[in-house]
């Protein structure tokens, strides 16, 4: 108990830590309660952020602060028209021609579970065939009906949807245009004696922003090459699978292997067990391959490197209190934590002497 109570009058005896530890659980607390209704206002943080840096280069080429936020936003916007009406549109129709073409892919499938028992009979029974048909048509029809129960509720999906658009455009700008007034507000609300907040923010706000800019090529450049290998094999969804591949690197390890399910069934209905199938899941392996050796160690080089472990737990956790909006955000949150845990006792000590 002693030894407890040390620690603790050690580590939070100084007003400073008390200072970083109150802000820690306000920011905590918000993303928390407020997170989902909040969404359109966090993620305008995150690409206020992102945009931020761009204007920031234009600014040392002596580009007034203004002149420089508008080129930036106008190109912001003109890639969000793009994505809107352009890429949303294929998607839309990919999802719906994907959902047309299930019940033949079902029967495909069911077809060549039947055929098991004849082509290996030493692996399979006709019962264990006949009750694994009818496992996977329990399943699929329990899945078709859960779809149908949340149809109702799509409608009002679509109205946040709208709303999400709308005013995310319009926090990003005035983010980027009054940066310095809106740091100022909050500014207000923070303890003079803050040094050790300071210290640790600035750490953060390094590993925060190279993740950001990081995560963002990385899905750019994963999704153009995907897209492109499957052009090239002529499959079938294109570009909704390469956008699934793209944004399946915000959550590492678990993305890459929740999105290879429907590249792989999709490529085996249209191909079959044929060399073009065996060529594509190669390549495939060899981009996902490439991704996480070359690509990842080479964007995220200043980053902080968090272990797997880490990266897991940080899903599930922030996935869990926070939803989609927790996944998204999991590692900035994780590398947050981690460089506050690394810079934490190395600053105490600097401060104390």
């Amino acid at each position: 108990m002693n030894v407890l109570a040390s620690w603790f009058k050690r580590n939070f005896s100084n007003p400073q830590v008390v200072i970083l530890v109150s802000l820690l659980i306000i920011v905590f607390a918000a993303v928390i309660f407020f997170g989902k209704p909040l969404s359109p206002f966090f993620t305008s943080i995150v690409l206020a952020y992102l945009l931020e840096s761009v204007i920031v280069k234009l600014e040392k080429f002596k580009i007034p602060r203004i002149l420089a936020v508008t080129l930036v936003f106008l190109l912001f916007v003109a890639l969000l028209l793009f994505m809107i009406f352009w890429v949303l549109p294929i998607l839309t129709t990919q999802i719906s021609q994907l959902v047309q073409q299930l019940p033949t892919y079902l029967a495909t499938g069911l077809e060549f579970v039947r055929k098991l028992p004849e082509n290996y009979p030493t692996v399979i029974s006709g019962e264990q065939a006949a009750s694994l048909t009818t496992t996977i048509t329990n399943e699929l029809t329990q899945f078709g009906q859960d779809v149908l129960s949340k149809t109702v509720s799509s409608f009002f999906s679509v109205i946040s949807i709208g709303i999400f658009i709308v005013l995310m455009p319009i926090l990003v700008f005035f983010m980027l245009k009054d940066k310095d007034v809106i740091l100022a507000w909050f500014n207000r609300f923070i303890p003079k004696d803050s040094k050790l907040t300071f210290s640790i923010w600035g750490e953060v706000d390094e590993q925060i922003g190279n993740y950001v800019r990081g995560k963002v090529i990385e899905i750019f450049i994963v999704g153009l090459v995907t897209y492109i290998l499957f052009i090239i094999m002529d499959l079938q969804y294109s570009i909704l699978l390469a956008t699934l591949t793209g944004f399946s690197v915000l959550i590492p390890y678990i993305g890459a292997a929740l999105v290879t399910i429907p590249i792989a069934l999709v490529s085996f209905f249209q191909f079959g067990w044929t060399s073009d199938f065996a060529w594509l899941i190669m390549s495939y392996g060899v981009i996902q391959l490439l991704d996480g050796n070359v690509l990842v160690p080479w964007l995220f080089s200043e980053v902080n490197n968090l272990h797997p472990v880490a990266i897991i737990v940080a899903v599930l956790f922030f996935g869990a209190i926070w939803g989609f909006w927790g996944v998204f955000f999991a590692i900035p949150l994780a590398t947050m934590v981690n460089a506050i845990i690394n810079a934490w006792p190395n600053k105490i000590t600097n401060l104390d002497s």
